[in-house]
């Protein structure tokens, strides 16, 4: 590669300033808002692809694309310019970078008392490298001691990235060790930079197949660094800073787009398996799946329908009923309807050579193109070849959509269930129709699982526009986040899996990927024994997304009630889940108005707490809940550190308090997940449900956890119907709470906003037992340790 040096100042206007590089680059810096910069290197003055689908900050991108000029969505705020003979300093006031010849960019943040200080650095020995052939950009950082690294979205092993080395590239990783398999499933090539007292997010906006270095690779000749580099494509990234590491993982989603505002019942449990929908009788065992579930009294919302349901003969094809095995499909969900449980179904965007419409598809052109012949690419997909759809041709998407309308959600199939879509096609050069302006795939791959999702979810709506849209996606790139619920994939039935998975999720968090679960109880391998499965699915009802799928090995299913004397177990779990449906389902609002990540690394809210930076087991669900897994088999204790967050803890099971920044042991008895309140945190509650119903969740809780001395904290509750958009107009509830405790009292007054009318009209406040205080509830003196408020007599706020 040709190491870019020697610049001159090519121009300016009022929101970026212009470079001229070894006489025929354009490098370009934006200052888009005041802690956001970006820096476009325009390879002989032109972009290598003049489109992003991933930057989104105002709405949607056009399906053809955001052209990478467009600053729509930006403040703009405008900078000051300083020119000197060997550097430009452009600043913000909070952000500036000098440009220093020959060519590295090195940036300040300034600190609250207007002292600039170093927050990044390129490398000074060669920051800027392109292929003088056309392929392959990268650019270089210096490494700096203090770096912590975390982001790259969904990645193997441990949360904080230093010393490794990752490379970003879409693949199915059937089976994988959590541990340390890589690449994964999807892309989004985003660092998260953390350093006391401040942070800084780094996302490349290329969509190739990358590399990251985080301090894995030494070279004398250079100080420490970090690289990226990148298969093809444009040096185009955004840097941004913030004082802390929310700051950054909330901007990134605002740069990206926002998370998806599901329905409720998303949130249930998910029952699926390989096994049913791969037996000669499947609509007789998907059935029974419903008879199972109320013999022995699991909750459950939804199943979603593994492939086997397109089969011929062993092979899998999209959009095909196999009648034999499903003779009554609309029957079925209407079955599956009257229990109160949804259907997804599990769609795959490659055609089988021998699929029986192939030809049909290859007529019209909508396939990805071979880049050496006029005909479709070919590429191994389950067990075969095949050729996939091309979701940048319009007509593709039409097909795709009719087939979704026809062949699913006419038939009662309530959700699709986007899988297989890595789009492995590996002849880089092969040709995406592009809307019309021809795109090689290796520029675009991650982007055709975006649009396939896309295309899905449109579906969806324009056949149930009263409905807010649900649907999974297994791959993707930064943006998928508008429209998916996502996972970790086909993991591995173990320990390590169950461990490495927390990570993994936490990691997909942090990169803005905030509705995320993981396969309970492992997907392949053997199944997982009464311990470990049981420890896994209190571990996953902690999760976003809560899904015991399975193809194991032994042929063997992954069912709560696999193991008669662990269904108890199970069954707690998942009813605790459903009790808490409602602290769920707020999560899940403040994810989409307010970009607040569901799962949390217990830093997130703790970063004065040096311990919290250490790897652990541990993870926060939302700001209240402290959630500590088992991961460990034989372990009937868990030691874990408490974070200092001043205020102290509850053992959610005992009530006892206990003060943070310190360790601590909880007994763990296999029936039941170590996890603790904040104290000042007040839980909402369901009661006992069999699955998500407004018109039957007619009882609502407000566990409070008070602080122990005096203090002012808050809280909320989102309410709504649990699947139309009447929120958008104000039909929803948005139950606000202020508790103030001192050594005598502990005094909580409400406030409503929202027209919303739930089938509860009568909260219930309960204090934790031992709690010697007097409760007031907007000033009415309660009686014992609990008492009532109804909505009727709550004071609106508008």
């Amino acid at each position: 590669m040709k190491t870019l040096k020697n610049w001159s100042l090519a121009g300016s206007d009022n929101h970026h300033v212009a470079l001229m590089v070894e006489g025929k680059h354009r490098f370009c810096l934006y200052v888009l808002e005041q802690k956001l910069f970006r820096v476009v290197v325009k390879r002989e003055g032109a972009f290598s692809l003049d489109r992003t689908w991933s930057i989104a900050p105002d709405s949607d991108v056009p399906w053809e694309g955001r052209p990478r000029d467009s600053l729509a969505g930006f403040s703009l705020p405008g900078f000051s310019l300083e020119t000197h003979d060997d550097r430009l300093i452009v600043a913000t006031d909070a952000l500036r970078v000098i440009i220093r010849q020959p060519l590295s960019l090195e940036w300040q943040y300034r600190t609250a008392s207007g002292e600039w200080r170093l927050l990044a650095s390129d490398r000074p020995t060669g920051a800027y490298l392109l292929n003088a052939h056309g392929d392959g950009v990268a650019h270089y950082q210096r490494r700096m001691n203090d770096d912590r690294y975390y982001g790259l979205g969904e990645k193997a092993g441990d949360l904080q990235r230093n010393g490794k080395r990752y490379e970003m590239r879409n693949l199915d990783a059937m089976g994988y060790n959590a541990a340390s398999t890589d690449p994964l499933y999807k892309h989004v090539p985003f660092t998260l930079t953390r350093r006391d007292g401040v942070s800084f997010g780094l996302y490349y906006d290329n969509l190739s197949s990358s590399w990251f270095d985080l301090g894995n690779e030494l070279d004398n000749y250079h100080q420490p660094y970090r690289r990226w580099q990148a298969e093809s494509g444009d040096i185009d990234y955004y840097l941004f800073v913030g004082d802390r590491v929310l700051d950054v993982t909330k901007a990134f989603v605002r740069l990206t787009g926002k998370t998806l505002f599901g329905p409720k019942w998303s949130l249930g449990y998910s029952g699926s398996t390989m096994h049913y929908t791969d037996a000669p009788d499947a609509q007789n065992q998907l059935m029974n799946f419903i008879r199972l579930c109320q013999q022995h009294e699991i909750p459950c919302d939804s199943f979603q329908l593994s492939s086997g349901y397109t089969s011929i003969n062993n092979k899998r094809y999209v959009f095909n009923w196999n009648y034999d095995k499903v003779p009554q499909p609309e029957a079925m969900s209407q079955a599956f309807h009257d229990a109160g449980l949804r259907l997804a179904a599990n769609i795959k965007p490659c055609l089988l050579q021998d699929h029986p419409r192939y030809e049909e598809v290859a007529a019209k052109g909508l396939f990805i193109r071979n880049s050496e012949a006029d005909a479709p690419e070919r590429s191994v997909f389950w067990d075969d070849e095949g050729s996939h759809l091309d979701f940048t041709h319009p007509q593709a998407v039409a097909w795709w959509q009719e087939n979704v309308t026809r062949q699913l959600l006419k038939k009662g199939i309530d959700s699709t269930w986007n899988d297989n879509n890595e789009y492995e096609v590996w002849d880089g050069e092969a040709r995406c129709h592009g809307f019309g302006k021809p795109i090689a795939i290796k520029h675009i791959r991650p982007v055709m699982p975006l649009l396939m999702m896309r295309a899905s979810m449109e579906a969806q709506q324009r056949f149930a526009p009263e409905k807010r849209p649900y649907l999974t996606s297994r791959s993707g790139c930064a943006g998928m986040q508008r429209y998916v619920q996502t996972w970790s994939g086909d993991n591995r039935t173990n320990w390590t899996s169950l461990r490495y998975n927390i990570r993994m999720g936490l990691g997909m968090s942090l990169s803005g990927l905030y509705n995320v679960g993981h396969d309970v109880g492992g997907f392949s391998g053997d199944k997982p024994d009464a311990e470990l499965f049981v420890r896994w699915v209190q571990n996953g009802v902690m999760h976003p997304r809560f899904t015991i799928h399975s193809w194991n090995d032994d042929h063997t299913v992954n069912e709560p009630w696999m193991y008669p004397a662990a269904t108890p177990a199970i069954r707690a779990a998942i009813e605790l889940r459903y009790r808490l449906l409602p602290y769920l389902y707020t999560l899940l609002w403040q994810a989409h108005a307010d970009d607040e990540p569901m799962l949390r690394p217990t830093f997130l809210d703790h970063e004065h707490d040096a311990q919290t930076s250490a790897e652990c087991d541990e993870f926060m669900l939302g700001r209240d809940l402290l959630v500590a897994s088992v991961v460990e088999p034989g372990q009937r204790e868990r030691s874990l550190w408490l974070p200092n967050n001043h205020a102290g803890w509850y053992d959610f099971a005992t009530y006892r308090w206990y003060s943070g920044g310190q360790w601590i042991t909880l007994d763990a008895p296999l029936e039941q997940q170590p996890m603790l309140a904040r104290a000042g945190a007040a839980l909402p509650l369901s009661q006992r449900l069999r699955h998500v119903d407004a018109v039957a969740d007619n009882r609502r809780e407000l566990l409070l956890f008070p602080l122990q001395g005096k203090g002012v904290t808050h809280g909320m509750l989102f309410e709504d119907d649990g699947e139309s958009w009447g929120y958008q107009q104000g039909d929803a509830l948005w139950l606000h709470w202020e508790m103030a405790c001192d050594a005598s009292a502990i005094r909580i007054s409400f406030r409503r906003k929202g027209r919303y009318q739930p089938a509860w009209q009568t909260l219930k406040v309960t204090l934790p037992a031992g709690e010697q205080r007097q409760l007031f509830i907007d000033g009415v003196a309660a009686d014992g340790k609990g008492g009532e408020v109804t909505l009727a007599d709550i004071a609106r706020a508008d």
